[in-house]
């Protein structure tokens, strides 16, 4: 009877080790975030995946800053050449914002990829303009971004990335 149940103990053990080995565990690495600015039309910043051709969504936690000058944010890089496509500029007593037109391909981007959303949830230490609040969509698929600093929460509209550029971030996409 003993060797029965040291071998019954035995076989759960094996099995209860193989089902938690085959079980995915995805941690969660939190960004850091960087201080970045969105100055102008041709002065800012924005996130991207730290490898050309990763896709947004799965790099929401993990992105770097890309700025039209690496001046606007410690340790940036640079938009690739031609990237930028277009880039408006808007300021309020409460906001800034550029929105615009990217080419996915100088950062070989898919075409298939339906973006996401980089944030201060996703990035928490980051901020932009010196506010905690910002916004960041990267849309591959339609070549369309946005970015806003918000000195109140109420004005970046986080957690609605499925809705896309256009109504989380109102502006000039042309």
């Amino acid at each position: 009877m003993r060797s029965y149940t040291s071998a019954i103990i035995i076989v759960f053990c094996l099995l209860a080790a193989s089902i938690v080995q085959a079980i995915p565990v995805r941690l969660s690495k939190r960004g850091t975030g960087a201080a970045i600015h969105v100055n102008s039309a041709s002065a800012f910043c924005s996130y991207l995946p730290p490898n050309p051709g990763e896709n947004i969504s799965d790099t929401e936690n993990d992105a770097v800053p890309f700025c039209t000058s690496t001046s606007l944010a410690s340790g940036s890089k640079v938009f690739p050449t031609g990237f930028i496509k277009s880039a408006h500029y808007v300021s309020t007593g409460t906001y800034s914002q550029v929105t615009g037109k990217i080419d996915r391909t100088k950062y070989k981007l898919s075409a298939s990829d339906g973006g996401g959303q980089y944030d201060n949830k996703d990035l928490p230490k980051g901020t932009c303009n010196g506010y905690k609040y910002f916004v960041n969509l990267i849309e591959p698929d339609a070549n369309v971004f946005c970015i806003r600093c918000c000195s109140k929460s109420a004005d970046c509209n986080l957690g609605v990335s499925t809705y896309g550029c256009q109504r989380v971030v109102p502006g000039n996409y042309s």
